[in-house]
């Protein structure tokens, strides 16, 4: 159902994706687990077979390429990857799939390619560590490595997220997951612990690399299609070959939906391509191009009470006669202040919704000089275009960003001792240019005067190194630092009216020029006790500065001088062992320890104001907590995964003002910090028919639970949690056809008991009486803009078939 006119400029890439079609083979195989003893091999895409040349003074170019190839079989067995790899490509690789002496993990394409995989939840969730919730969109989901980005009100932070090492993370720090269709990818690697001295700024949870399945491996073409309950249908296709040195690979998405909550329409198209030119023996060129189109209606977030009585806020179309529990904003009817008097409409009636385009465009070079040393030179442009009339206000702004870096991996010897050594620099940029206008009643979101403007630039320039030794067969030592400097610099302008029906505003202008140096270091040990047993140790650090409209928003919803915000910084310690008594079990388990100074944290606004969040800084916190995976095939055909997380996470200097017409202190040292659930856990208990007639046919049952969490500083009121199951039956096949060679079916069904639950529960102000007494949970559960509903019940069919 891909129509021209939705996919837009992508045409061109999709008729290019013909010179690609042929013979298709079978599914990329599956990669899973932390980094562990057994297995060493080349990371790839990056480390391929080169082109027979003359000998040179260094080592013959075929051992590189049989090296190469040898990493790489036509039928991989299913291995754990680790770092230190054996040339300085997969080494580069490396440091963003699985670096030597990290806590990682890697979902890989068998995980999810039997099941309707819609977004990011659908497959993160297989990681401990990991914790998501619904954003401001269908695909839009909040991703939390720790509890890092558990209480932010939309978008990602706190870590650094890359597409094929491609960074999709802009330069402030932001990253959307609207742009993820999880059928574009081969494996996901989930790397998590503080981790400035390698991926820089924002890093402070740790990153994510999502990396797309190579041409070669496709070797054809693939369609698939998704559909189900509350309207929603996503068509894909996935196009890939290798022919001689080029190897490509383009994927299209097609996804909509009538949502299951009042006003969640959604509509949006994506686009993923990779391709790389072996050019000569020594130069690999990849280009990346992702682009995603967006639009959606929103509905408005919940209060307590309001999520009790109409989860799925049924009966809401307008504001007179609307059912009980429905959530409303406040417009102002002249558009610009309540001097004509204002209206109160609901998501449906004021037309809310968002219409965003992201492209991303990105080129590489890696030159080898030798068999030990690699140079790689990468830029990446990345435009951020919204139109988001959420609430009251709408944002719109295009926020267009430059990323260039270069750094070169050397393998050779220090001391006697094998060792990678790893230096570079970086530089980027973002052009920040932003309007907030007031929305006014009429429908379709319409638009009223301005209420603010933000222009500016966000920099970031540095340099990082990195030393990997191998002191023994057994023992591996780590060590890199990270030096940064970041510069914002901007103007807030706020539009400010007067009491009358006047539209002339007066304007209030605060500037801001603001520049943070940081350093951090890293260092880390891997020890092989046996062929059974690895152990980790870590000490990392990690860092992240405000954003440029951070600067400009007050704790009341207001414009105004929040320019004292400083950078949080954090020092984490991490201890794990991993355990592979045989192919068929493997466990892992990760204690950490954090401890964050000036923790930036987004704390909701009061309702109906300019600005639905503002920052500020917690002078001291601590993140503690456990993490287990677990994979164990038994018997033929039988397989059982977990994924558990537990958290700890509270303020340990921290005292909280609060405002009615006096101003009065709270001390919340001790308080658990809002928006983190404590216990999170996945399980998963399948069987595949391994031979027979029934040969590729399988089930399995799937829980979800995650444990209730506190919504505020004062750790008044907590958001439920909830437990889930899931259902899934599949079917995988190869076809005698001279035009099929494979078929996969399947059948979901989610939440399978109807559970009514939280989906997204973002943090809520305390309030404060005249006498300075904290409001109740009584009075907090009214509060809005905090809950999304999950899914009630869904079912969910879907198949897809490579052509040869």
């Amino acid at each position: 159902m891909f129509k021209p006119n939705a996919l837009g400029g992508v045409t061109i890439l999709a008729a290019c994706g013909a010179l690609f079609a042929g013979a298709s083979s079978s599914l990329a195989d599956h990669v899973d687990g932390h980094v562990l003893p057994e297995v060493m091999v080349d990371a790839p895409r990056t480390a391929r077979a080169k082109p027979a040349r003359k000998p040179k003074a260094r080592a013959a170019a075929a051992t590189r390429s049989s090296r190469s190839a040898a990493s790489t079989p036509a039928n991989p067995p299913r291995v754990i990857v680790t770092g230190g790899s054996t040339t300085p490509a997969a080494a580069l690789a490396g440091l963003t799939q699985s670096p030597t002496g990290q806590t990682t993990t890697t979902i890989g394409h068998d995980q999810f390619d039997n099941r309707p995989s819609f977004s990011v939840s659908d497959v993160l969730r297989d990681s401990p560590g990991i914790s998501v919730k619904q954003g401001n969109g269908p695909r839009d989901f909040g991703i939390s490595i720790r509890g890092s980005n558990a209480r932010n009100g939309f978008g990602i932070r706190n870590m650094v997220i890359f597409d094929d090492g491609f960074p999709v993370t802009q330069p402030d720090g932001l990253s959307r997951s609207d742009l993820i269709d999880p059928h574009a990818y081969g494996a996901i690697d989930v790397i998590r612990g503080p981790s400035s001295a390698l991926y820089g700024n924002y890093a402070t949870g740790g990153a994510l690399n999502f990396r797309t399945r190579p041409g070669g491996s496709i070797d054809g073409v693939e369609y698939g299609i998704d559909g189900g309950s509350f309207g929603y249908l996503n068509n894909y296709f996935t196009v890939g070959k290798k022919v001689g040195n080029f190897e490509a690979s383009l994927f299209a998405s097609d996804a909509r939906g009538d949502g299951f909550i009042g006003n969640s329409w959604f509509n949006t198209q994506t686009v993923n391509f990779l391709g790389t030119y072996q050019a000569t023996p020594d130069d690999r060129f990849t280009l990346k191009i992702i682009n995603n189109n967006l639009d959606a209606r929103l509905p408005i977030r919940l209060s307590l009470n309001q999520f009790e009585q109409n989860p799925f806020q049924r009966g809401c179309s307008t504001f007179a006669g609307m059912a009980p529990g429905c959530a409303t904003v406040t417009l102002n009817k002249n558009g610009f202040n309540n001097s004509a008097g204002v209206d109160k409409e609901t998501a449906e009636q004021a037309g809310l919704n968002r219409d965003d385009r992201r492209t991303i465009v990105g080129a590489r070079w890696e030159h080898d000089f030798d068999n030990q040393t690699t140079w790689r030179n990468q830029l990446v442009f990345d435009d951020r275009n919204i139109n988001q009339p959420t609430g009251t206000t709408s944002a719109i702004g295009d926020y267009p960003s430059y990323n260039f870096m270069s750094d070169i991996t050397h393998k050779g010897q220090l001391f006697g001792f094998d060792s990678t050594t790893y230096f570079g620099g970086f530089y980027n940029t973002l052009s920040w240019s932003g309007d907030t206008r007031n929305v006014m009643p009429g429908g379709n979101a319409t638009l009223g005067l301005l209420s603010s403007n933000v222009t500016g630039t966000h920099t970031n320039f540095g340099l990082r190194a990195r030393e990997e030794v191998r002191l023994t067969d057994a023992l591996t030592s780590i060590a890199g630092i990270g030096w940064e400097n970041t510069q914002l610099k901007g103007v807030n302008t706020a539009y400010k009216y007067p009491p009358t029906n006047d539209p002339t505003a007066t304007l209030a202008l605060t500037p801001a020029d603001k520049q943070f140096t940081n350093v951090a270091p890293e260092v880390a040990l891997l020890y092989k006790f046996s062929n059974e047993w690895q152990g980790r140790a870590r000490v990392g650090t990690g860092y992240g500065t405000p954003q440029l409209g951070n600067l400009f928003v007050l704790a009341n919803g207001q414009n105004g001088n929040n320019t004292n915000l400083v950078p949080q910084r954090n020092v984490g310690y991490d201890l794990g062992v991993d355990w592979t008594p045989n192919k068929t079990v493997k466990v892992s388990l990760t204690g950490f320890y954090e401890f964050f100074r000036n923790e930036l944290v987004s704390q909701a606004t009061p309702p109906n104001q300019p600005n639905s969040s503002f920052m500020f800084n917690a002078p001291r916190s601590e993140h503690r907590g456990i993490e287990l995976a677990a994979d164990w095939r038994f018997q033929p055909g039988w397989r059982a995964t977990l994924a558990y997380t537990y958290l700890d996470e509270i303020y340990t200097d921290y005292t909280e003002i609060l405002n009615n017409g006096a101003s009065f202190s709270f001390n919340r040292a001790g308080n658990k910090i809002p928006g983190i659930s404590p216990n999170e856990l996945t399980a998963r208990l399948g069987y595949d028919e391994m031979a027979g007639i029934y040969a590729g046919l399988g089930a399995f049952v799937e829980v979800q639970w995650k444990d209730a969490f506190y919504m505020d500083n004062a750790n008044l009121l907590k958001a439920p949690g909830y437990e889930l199951v899931n259902l899934n039956v599949h079917y995988t096949t190869g076809l005698k056809s001279d035009v099929f060679k494979t078929l996969n079916v399947y059948f979901e069904v989610r939440n399978l008991f109807d559970r009514t639950y939280v989906a997204s529960a973002n943090n809520i102000p305390n309030s404060v009486s005249n006498t300075g007494i904290q409001d109740s949970a009584s009075v907090l559960a009214n509060k809005t803009g905090s809950i999304y509903a999950g899914s009630p019940r869904a079912f969910i069919a879907g198949m897809k078939v490579a052509f040869r």
